[in-house]
């Protein structure tokens, strides 16, 4: 199994006029993300990557040959936070909602912390640490940044 985390560089680092929060969201993505890097593993996992898209490339996938896109203004546009995960069987599961991506992936780092000894746990900003916390993963959100 296989995962691809996508998400554009320019708001992670708080550029294109993102909101705060959404700079803390994509922060709180590839921390996860970071955590399962290390722990692949643990998970069974064959590969992580992390992919921070910039505007001046094509944005093509690292790994997996799965793009998400949305009509905008009559235009098909790539979306630029998405995690792709390839399973045993070679079906891919895309997530593109941020939320969705960010409880899957912690997800992943709770199950990782009851295998690890020590403490690999992710601190969350205030609205990912809300977002987990109403995905009811059981996750110890409350250790925040």
């Amino acid at each position: 199994m296989r995962l691809e985390l996508r998400v554009c560089q320019h708001c992670l680092e708080g550029d294109h006029g993102a909101a705060e929060q959404k700079t803390d969201l994509l922060e709180d993505m590839v921390a996860c993300a970071e955590v399962i890097q290390e722990h692949k593993d643990v998970l069974d996992l064959e590969a992580v990557h992390i992919r921070r898209v910039r505007d001046d490339e094509q944005g093509k996938p690292a790994a997996l040959p799965v793009v998400a896109a949305t009509i905008q203004n009559d235009q098909v546009v790539l979306n630029d936070t998405q995690l792709v995960a390839e399973g045993q069987d070679g079906n891919m599961l895309l997530y593109a909602n941020p939320d969705d991506i960010l409880t899957v992936l912690a997800g992943n780092v709770d199950e990782i912390s009851k295998v690890v000894p020590g403490d690999v746990a992710v601190g969350l900003s205030g609205i990912g640490a809300q977002i987990v916390s109403e995905a009811n993963l059981g996750a110890d959100v409350n250790k925040e940044r």
